[in-house]
Order: C-alpha cells, then structure tokens, then sequence
C-alpha cells in the first residue's frame, strides 16, 4: 500500500491530477488507514495507467468515466478508434513537419499543378501582379502548414472564380486595393460579397469565414493588412453575414 505521492511519482502524473480524478468520478477514493492516510494499492495504479494513457491520447474525462463501465468489448473498440485517430493525427503532424522544414530552409516543397494553373489564369483574368503574388504567397503558406484543410479552401475558391460574376466581384475587391476605406465604392462592394456569398453557401458561413479553423483566419489577417480597403470590405462583410 502506497501513498498518494508515491502513487503519482509511480504513473508519472502530479498529485492534483489524481485528486481531480477522483472528483471526476474516474478514480475511486481508497478509505483512510488508521493514521488518516488514503493507501493506494496495486489496483488503483492500474486504473491510473489506464486513465493517464486514455487522457493523452486525447479522449475527454468524460469519455473515460463512461469507458470504467463498459464492457470488455466496448472498451477494445474504443481502443481501436482511438488507436486509429492518433495515427491519423501522427500522419498529418509529420507531413506538417515536413513542410515547415522546407519553409525554414527556405525551399518550400512546389505548390499542386493545379495551383499553378490557377495562379496563370488568375493573370489571364486581368487580377493584378499584386493579386497573383499575394495568393501564391498565401497558398504555399497553407498547404505548407494545414495540408488537409488546404485542398479544400483551394478547391472551394477555384470554383468561385470559374463563374464570370464571382469572378468579376473579386477583380473589383483586386481593384480596391488603393481605394480611401470610406470611398462609397468600398460599401457597394461589401454589399455584393454579401450576397453573392449568401447567394453560394447559403444561410451558413463559407470555408473562408468559417470559425473553427485557425486557416481563414490566417489568411485573411494577412490580405487585410495588405490594404486599410481590403480591411474595411472585410469587417463590413462580417457585419452584414452577422446581420
């Protein structure tokens, strides 16, 4: 029998994890010895292995509490899916890796041929020098550090622009670059983002807008401080999807 210090040095975890296991529910409390000390025994270490491998593998508390209850079939299924998670996750980080190694020695891996196709037509449409070099700059960025999210954006903005009416929308955001942020212009182009955005996607927010990625955040923070126009079209075109 062993005390909490001891318990926790053994797993390798601190004491106020173990205590906020046992408020979780996760790991039941021993009853006090004569001296007023909780003794841990061989079981408790076991379970403790058990949570503190289930906790960094990324399963939530809660998920574990559940997972104490289940049975031995359940709980090897839930293994399986977790195994199967982190070796998607293990994948993703080493291609991650990869291509922030290629970034920092300055020779970022070439971009897909259909990204370069679509920076040539981006030319060919008339977009600015500025335009093409900006969303070349942005592409590399974001298929260097979020590849699994980037086929998508890429793929959602290629569309776009193949329908002459968005494209002619984002040729007129191009030409606002220059533009006074309170130019009567500036509004009118908000406006038509708005619903052509609405007109796209519908109710919901486009891969672009959306919150629950850090990419399009990156991407327009970037776009943004290329141009105080550009950074108006953007909080007005937030206001009305808010709206």
């Amino acid at each position: 029998m062993i005390t909490i210090g001891q318990l926790a040095r053994y797993v390798g975890v601190s004491i106020k994890t173990v205590r906020v296991y046992h408020e979780k529910g996760l790991l039941p409390e021993p009853d006090r010895d004569a001296s007023g000390y909780r003794r841990y025994g061989t079981n408790h270490a076991i379970d403790l292995i058990k949570i503190r491998t289930l906790a960094e593998a990324g399963v939530p508390l809660a998920r574990i509490r559940d997972l104490r209850s289940a049975t031995d079939e359940v709980f090897q299924q839930a293994l399986r899916e977790v195994d199967n998670e982190l070796t998607d996750r293990i994948r993703g980080l080493r291609a991650t890796q990869g291509r922030l190694r290629e970034l920092a020695a300055g020779q970022p891996a070439p971009l897909p041929t259909e990204v370069d196709a679509h920076l040539a037509n981006l030319a060919r449409w008339r977009f600015t020098p500025r335009w093409v070099d900006l969303q070349r700059d942005l592409w590399i960025l974001v298929f260097a550090t979020h590849p699994d999210r980037a086929v998508t954006l890429f793929q959602d903005q290629a569309e776009s622009l193949a329908d002459p009416a968005l494209r002619q929308i984002f040729l007129d955001y191009d030409h606002a670059h220059d533009l006074d942020p309170g130019d009567p212009r500036i509004d009118d182009l908000a406006r038509r983002i708005s619903e052509a955005t609405r007109e796209r996607y519908g109710p919901g927010e486009p891969p672009e807008l959306g919150a629950a990625s850090e990419v399009p955040a990156l991407v327009q923070g970037t776009v943004n401080a290329s141009s105080p126009a550009w950074q108006r079209v953007d909080t007005l075109v937030r206001a009305q999807m808010d709206a």
